[in-house]
């Protein structure tokens, strides 16, 4: 038995780990890496592992980096099944055909602009349409085989509508070894969704760091901060840009927002979900009220038109004209839109109109990875380049931490205290160095001796 780190390792983004068991290859996560253009590109666009020799594929959620890379896998010859939750399913179904659209709108654009040499996506739509040909659905805390060497069970996760953490019995010359992967994890008492289920019995722990290093402010202060931000701008007479994954983090904000109008707390402004994927997901969102909490379900049963990610002052926008006439909106507005790290989408054109403008507010509510605009923004950087042109940052930047969908180390450590005794090995992954470090150390304060932050590339018996 043998497991490898082929993205997310000594970094957030682009989680990629392959087993070996039983003379069989299994992948879990296929992401994209995230970071400066130039890296990523050549990092996504090719493969570290021979694809067509993968038996199956087990995905934890459907974040981008951890399934921006799936299309890019089938294309190169992966054929096998891909093992998800249905929610993840369904997300995917809309995220892959978004990011193929991104991919080939930007390099349109580039293209148009003179690029040399000629820009390409790394998968198109078609492509992306194709690899959604292999997920296959499988219930949360249902055992299933994934090759004749390999069974998963699928655990709520709490990071994301229909995340899993996954137990994995792995079986190899008439020896078992029960590992977990934890993929994304969330908090407990995030608004929408179930918290995480705890850690199963394992004696092998892959685990993210994410915040391995640092304590979330509680999820109660997301509300206000959010609330004085919007204040404080409008009181100038400026815009909110609100940067936002698509996926969970676009409908926690809106879900907030909801709660700010109905108590009469929010200014009267107009706010625009402009992501044709965010308002798709919002979709897939009201399709699984499995994974909702019991006072999301409540909420929705009361009010079947499921105001929970709308109100009337919020409008989602599809269109690219009805996008593009946000720019011409004159007064105060509060515009929400991907990608959450602003490497990509419609979030460049909007911060493109506002950055320069001191009135303005880029308001920041998600993890930004190294090298991305966001990074930048965050540093407060004088400059930033966008879509190929500079602009001085002249428009306030703010960073909300209450919204994070990740377990911080309190957590990290909280939900693996129950199953020391059993653990003998523990690698932390999708985490940033320093992160994954103070993470080690605490690990080894419960007792934990042999804790191991794999390098890209590194392999490992189990």
């Amino acid at each position: 038995m043998h497991i490898s780190f082929w993205g997310a390792a000594q970094t957030v983004t682009g989680s990629q780990h392959l087993l070996e068991v039983g003379g069989s290859q299994v992948l879990l996560d296929c992401g994209l890496f995230q970071g400066r253009r130039s890296d990523a590109d050549s990092i996504n666009r090719v493969l570290p592992f021979s694809a067509d020799r993968i038996e199956a594929m087990v995905l934890s959620h459907g974040h981008i980096d951890h399934t921006g890379n799936i299309p890019n896998l089938v294309k190169s010859g992966f054929g096998g099944r891909i093992f998800a939750t249905s929610a993840t399913s369904d997300l995917c179904k809309n995220m892959l055909l978004d990011s193929a659209h991104i991919q080939e709108s930007d390099a349109a654009f580039m293209n148009k602009r003179g690029a040399r040499p000629t820009v390409l996506p790394i998968y198109t739509q078609m492509e992306a349409t194709r690899s959604l040909n292999q997920f296959s659905n499988r219930d949360f805390d249902r055992p299933f085989a994934v090759t004749s060497s390999v069974r998963a069970t699928f655990s709520e996760a709490g990071h994301m509508l229909g995340s899993a953490h996954e137990l994995l019995e792995l079986s190899e010359g008439g020896r078992t070894v029960r590992m977990c992967f934890s993929g994304d994890l969330g908090r407990v008492g995030l608004p929408i969704l179930r918290d995480p289920a705890p850690m199963p019995d394992a004696e092998v722990l892959v685990i993210e760091g994410t915040y391995g290093n640092r304590l979330h402010e509680p999820i109660e202060t997301a509300a206000p901060a959010l609330l004085t931000a919007i204040q404080d701008t409008v009181r100038r007479g400026g815009k909110i840009v609100i940067p936002a994954f698509a996926v969970g983090r676009t409908q926690e904000v809106v879900y907030f927002l909801n709660e700010l109008v109905q108590r009469g707390a929010l200014p009267n402004v107009p706010v625009y979900v402009d992501s044709p994927l965010a308002v798709n997901v919002t979709e897939v969102f009201r399709a699984h009220p499995e994974c909702f909490d019991t006072e999301t379900n409540a909420l929705l049963h009361n009010d079947p038109d499921g105001n929970a990610f709308g109100f009337s002052r919020l409008k989602y926008v599809r269109t690219v004209d009805e996008s593009k006439a946000l720019n011409d909106v004159h007064g105060p507005c509060v515009i929400i839109s991907a990608s959450g790290m602003c490497e990509a989408g419609r979030v460049l054109h909007h911060l493109r109109n506002v950055i320069s403008d001191p009135k303005n507010m880029v308001l920041l509510v998600s993890f930004q990875a190294p090298n991305t605009l966001g990074r930048r923004l965050i540093d407060k950087v004088p400059t930033v380049r966008i879509l190929g042109d500079e602009f001085q940052v002249r428009a306030e930047v703010r960073q909300l931490n209450g919204f994070s969908g990740h377990a911080d180390r309190n957590d990290l450590l909280k939900w693996v205290t129950p199953q020391v005794k059993n653990l003998r090995k523990v690698f932390i992954v999708h985490a940033e160095m320093d992160a994954a470090t103070a993470l080690a150390e605490g690990f080894h304060d419960l007792g934990i001796k042999d804790v191991t932050i794999p390098a890209k590339g590194q392999g490992f018996e189990l």
